[in-house]
């Protein structure tokens, strides 16, 4: 009987050392190879995360995803896409994925290289059929599951030369009701363009629109990639990252994420460099410690604080020792810092990945 007291007294110790754990966090808060983490909270007491296909104990994951309480202890919960789109079956190219929960449904948008075959037909339908380049779709699958397994729709929603279709991000506009899919990179604008009511396709009628350009004159914005948009105080602010992430040697990476808004999810959009004579519109690059900052999504915690949820590659630890079909060299761990916001912008403190303890997000109303 005396063992009672004991158990009690430890669970108790257990979970005083859990809380104070949980009161600060400090950067990566998930320290695995994870690059463009998108962050949801998928109900049920649970923040959900998502990224680019990887290596993960010997094993080929399409689509990484891991789960926390608090969004500073995370676990893996496998593949979330383990049964690959037909008409990306025969490659390995699955980058950037959100997603997006409406109502029982959860919407997994992606991007994925063609298959061989097809990719030769695509180039050959459109006069391309010398181009090197590669084809990049981007696709939709759902689950009813926030760890899926998702099921594909069955066909892409847009495919095109090189990587410009990449980096979807879906927003259901709450002023207006209606849905978007906003991507882009590969040297070209982002764009938005309306989605159907059932998420799977593109509005019929609709047309892609351009926002923001890359502009090799405008500082860090050569390449511009990785939207995320949020509604707030009646402003559409979308964030984006640019220059090159991952290639050549670290000290010349310039990545960061930058922001500008519009008072319509379709724009014009005003850069933060803009709208205040800022040299550029960046709210958080890299430090020391952190190169290539960027990828973000934007998340909020159960007290209602945002955060910003990233990418970077530690200078301690660069280089991944796996690597799928050359995809990439670099391993990029998934790191977050507070969101604030000041005279009508988002601003992350200091600038830079933070560097020490600080206060942990709210895993309670």
């Amino acid at each position: 009987m005396r063992l009672l007291p004991l158990i009690a007294l430890c669970a108790a110790l257990t979970a005083s050392a859990q809380q104070r754990a949980a009161s600060s966090h400090t950067n990566p808060v998930f320290d695995e190879d994870f690059p463009d983490p998108t962050v949801i909270d998928a109900g049920g007491g649970w923040f959900y995360a998502y990224a680019t296909q990887g290596d993960v104990a010997g094993q080929v994951q399409n689509i990484q995803a891991a789960r926390s309480r608090d969004l500073v202890r995370w676990e893996r919960v496998g593949d979330v896409l383990p049964v690959k789109p037909s008409w990306a079956s025969r490659t390995q190219l699955f980058w950037a994925p959100d997603v997006h929960r409406r109502g029982r449904t959860f919407h997994l948008y992606f991007s994925a290289g063609l298959d061989p075959e097809r990719a030769e037909r695509f180039k050959k339908e459109r006069g391309a059929a010398e181009s090197k380049e590669g084809v990049f779709c981007l696709g939709v699958a759902t689950s009813p599951k926030p760890e899926g397994p998702f099921r594909d729709s069955g066909r892409p929603l847009v495919c095109g030369l090189s990587f410009v279709n990449i980096d979807p991000m879906a927003f259901d506009d709450p002023r207006t009701g209606r849905k978007y899919l906003y991507w882009g990179s590969g040297f070209q604008p982002i764009r938005v363009q309306e989605l159907a009511a059932d998420g799977l396709s593109f509005k019929k009628g609709s047309a892609p629109s351009e926002l923001v350009k890359a502009d090799k004159n405008v500082p860090l914005q050569t390449l511009i990639e990785g939207a995320w948009v949020v509604y707030r105080d009646g402003y559409y602010y979308l964030f984006y990252s640019g220059e090159n992430c991952c290639h050549g040697p670290l000290q010349d990476i310039k990545y960061a994420v930058m922001v500008a808004r519009s008072r319509s999810a379709t724009g014009p959009f005003e850069t933060l460099a803009q709208a205040t004579g800022a040299p550029d519109s960046a709210i958080l690059r890299r430090s020391d410690a952190w190169i290539a900052p960027g990828h973000n999504s934007v998340v909020t915690d159960r007290a209602g604080q945002d955060w910003i949820a990233y990418h970077a590659i530690d200078v301690r630890r660069p280089y991944v020792e796996a690597v799928i079909s050359g995809d990439r060299s670099v391993r990029r761990p998934m790191l977050i810092d507070r969101l604030t916001w000041r005279d009508g912008w988002p601003r992350v403190e200091g600038g830079a990945p933070s560097a020490g303890p600080g206060t942990a997000p709210s895993a309670h109303p």
